[in-house]
C-alpha cells in the first residue's frame, strides 16, 4: 500500500490526526454512520474534525430508517448535508477512510492517493462495509431485510468507533 493520505496536521499535545473524512458512494448511509458514530465517541478535550463525503453523492436525503436508527443510538443526523468528494476536500483532511473497495479505488484512480478501508483501520481486515444494495439485491421490495441489514451495519460501525478512535494514532501521517 502507498502512503496513507495525510498532511501531518495534529493538535498540539495529541497523537491524533486533526481531521478524519469517511467516504462512501452517496454520503447518505455508511460514511454518515461512521461520521456520527465517531463524533459520539469524542470527549470534550478531543479536537478532532470528523466529516463524510460520497464519490457520487447524487442529490438525495438520508433515509428515515437511517435517521431513526442513528437517533436511537444518540446521534441526530437530521441536519446532515450531503457532499461530493473533491480533491480540495481530500487535501483538507489528515486521514480519509473508505467504506468499500470501490471508494478506495475511486480515490486512487481520480486523485492518486491511497486511503485505508474502515475495517482495515478498525480491525486490520481487508474487508469492505457493503451498501444495502450490495448485500440485499432486492432491498426495495424486501424492506424488512433491508432494515435489518442497515441496522447491522450501523451497529457494526457504532461498535467499531471506539476501536477506530484508539487506532487513529497508528494512521497518523
Amino acid at each position: 500500500m502507498g502512503e496513507i493520505l495525510g498532511h501531518g496536521k495534529t493538535v498540539p499535545g495529541t497523537l491524533l490526526p486533526h481531521s478524519v473524512l469517511f467516504i462512501c458512494t452517496g454520503n447518505v448511509f455508511r460514511s454518515v454512520a461512521a461520521e456520527y458514530a465517531l463524533k459520539a465517541r469524542l470527549g470534550p478535550e478531543m479536537r478532532l474534525i470528523v466529516g463524510s463525503a460520497g464519490i457520487e453523492a447524487k442529490p438525495q436525503s438520508l433515509h428515515p430508517m437511517i435517521i431513526e436508527y442513528l437517533r436511537a443510538k444518540g446521534a441526530d443526523s437530521s441536519a446532515h448535508v450531503q457532499r461530493k468528494l473533491t480533491r480540495e476536500l481530500l487535501e483538507s483532511v489528515d486521514l480519509a477512510v473508505a467504506m468499500g473497495f470501490d471508494h478506495r479505488d475511486f480515490v486512487r484512480q481520480h486523485f492518486g492517493l491511497e486511503v485505508p478501508l474502515f475495517n482495515q483501520v478498525c480491525f486490520e481486515k481487508e474487508e469492505p462495509v457493503l451498501d444495502v444494495h450490495e448485500a440485499i439485491p432486492d432491498w426495495q421490495s424486501n424492506m424488512d431485510a433491508a432494515r435489518r441489514y442497515v441496522q447491522s451495519v450501523v451497529d457494526h460501525i457504532w461498535d467499531a468507533a471506539p476501536v477506530l478512535l484508539s487506532r487513529l494514532p497508528h494512521y497518523r501521517p
